[in-house]
């Protein structure tokens, strides 16, 4: 095998464990619940929120340090750190412990999405990065995807320790290899450290907005404490972007957001999570709730999207590199939406998997494997090479700031669930879902041509301008 696909394999499995955490301890949270009986519903969904919040908290801090200090250096104790926490998640004897694990699993992972972009692209040619960004995005789409499946087999068989566990598994094979793989890169004139200030308000924006939308439901949608919450987050993030546009060396650089590529594909990617992380949720709770499949069944019957996405990732990245991002990321959040609202429209009451929900999953596996390979190319395309762990990261923030609101609004629409109609709001959300994709869709006519360049390359090629001439005597 090419040594850039036995790089992109490593760096992709990095990924892959990382997302699979936002949903695998999804399905072991009635197991965990049941093994510390005495800890309120409140204090153990912290189990989940703690992980979700400061990985999309942590992001651009990470991207932005690895670019300094070193890209396989922070890759590296990004790894280390994120399977010495699954360790402690799994042997956790309190809640208290388990809280923790998961606050230091979402800080190697945070650390692990942005490098491990920046270490896989500079591996391939320019006409080849679609493909290899592509796969490497897609990972993330198809881990979540896999979580209630996997989950649900390691919790039937073994027990919900077991679901942190599993991390070893997937993530040894990657660090053995790892150091001899990858080259380490960093920012050639890092100039002065990056904004401290900047740093803390971008955290504490972030971190707040995704615990006002998590609590949301808990603390109610309009009640004073939300609103306050909402209304921090809303000023340190006004007050980050000010303080950006007017540093001399800002944590996320305006100019980033001048690159249309990257502008439309933070938008786009933000979007299609909305709803991706609300559909594979809903289907979940539907499968258990209305047609009372077991958790293992329900998980098994959502497997082929993402076989399916696994094979619109890969078409998607060729595709790309031929035709363009916008051609791949369009069709893909037609497919999306046009297969979730195929499933509102078919499903009832009555179990009839085999008619109703299965018919659909080819059709959004592909759109989600087209739509987050197109996305997540379409936004490092056009960057420099010292900005792809930076440029990476923000889009890894937006896409958790949209699971998290997606999934709130989903379960906001499924409170209205009554036993005379408990699929109506299913309905309603698979509506609202496919909105989403169809938004993504429509954002993807905005990406204009995306041609893959290397702007530090051209520069530095560029021939030096000759000398003037000398003044005549």
């Amino acid at each position: 095998m090419q040594r850039k696909w036995q790089v992109l394999l490593v760096t992709s499995v990095a990924v892959f464990m990382s997302f699979l955490d936002v949903t695998i301890v999804n399905i072991a949270f009635p197991d965990i619940r049941a093994s510390f009986p005495e800890t309120s519903l409140s204090d153990l969904s912290w189990v989940l929120n703690a992980y979700n919040i400061v990985f999309a908290a942590l992001l651009v801090p990470a991207g932005r340090l690895a670019d300094r200090t070193g890209r396989r250096r922070t890759f590296t104790a990004g790894l280390i750190l994120f399977l010495a926490a699954s360790v402690a998640a799994g042997l956790a004897p309190t809640v208290e412990v388990l809280v923790a694990a998961r606050v230091v699993q979402a800080v190697g992972a945070a650390a692990l999405v942005p490098t491990s972009l920046a270490l896989l692209l500079p591996e391939f040619p320019l006409a080849q990065r679609a493909t290899a960004t592509g796969i490497w995005g897609a990972m993330g789409a198809i881990a979540a995807a896999l979580g209630p499946s996997l989950g649900g087999t390691l919790v039937n068989a073994a027990g919900w320790r077991w679901v942190f566990f599993v991390n070893l598994a997937i993530g040894l094979p990657a660090l053995i290899p790892a150091r001899r793989l990858l080259r380490e890169s960093r920012e050639p004139n890092p100039g002065p450290m990056p904004d401290a200030v900047g740093v803390a308000l971008l955290v504490a924006g972030v971190a707040l907005l995704s615990l006002g939308i998590v609590k949301g439901q808990e603390w109610g949608w309009g009640g004073a404490r939300d609103v306050g919450v909402l209304g921090a987050a809303a000023v340190a993030l006004v007050l980050f972007a000010i303080r950006s546009s007017r540093h001399s060396a800002p944590v996320v650089e305006p100019a980033l957001f001048r690159v249309r590529s990257f502008a439309v594909a933070n938008a786009g990617s933000f979007a299609f999570a909305l709803g991706f992380y609300a559909f594979l949720l809903g289907n979940v709770l539907f499968l258990t709730g209305v047609w009372h499949y077991s958790v293992l069944a329900a998980g098994f019957a959502m497997t082929p999207g993402p076989l399916f996405a696994a094979v619109g990732a890969v078409a998607g990245g060729r595709l790309a590199d031929r035709y363009g991002q916008r051609a791949v990321a369009l069709p893909g959040g037609l497919l999306f939406g046009l297969g979730t609202v195929g499933v509102a429209a078919s499903t009832g009451i009555t179990p009839a998997y085999a008619s109703e929900i299965l018919p659909w999953l080819p059709m959004t596996g592909l759109g989600v494997g087209l739509s987050f390979s197109a996305w997540g190319s379409a936004a490092v395309a056009e960057l420099a090479p010292s900005r792809f762990a930076t440029g990476g990261a923000i889009v890894g923030c937006l896409r958790q700031i949209g699971a998290v609101l997606g999934i709130a609004i989903l379960i906001a629409v499924l409170a209205t669930a009554t036993p005379a109609d408990p699929i109506g709001p299913f309905h309603d959300a698979w509506r609202l879902i496919a909105i989403a994709g169809l938004a993504s869709a429509g954002l993807a006519l905005g990406l204009g041509r995306v041609r893959a360049r290397d702007p530090e390359a051209a520069v530095a090629a560029a021939p030096a301008p000759a000398p003037a001439p000398a003044p005549a005597r």
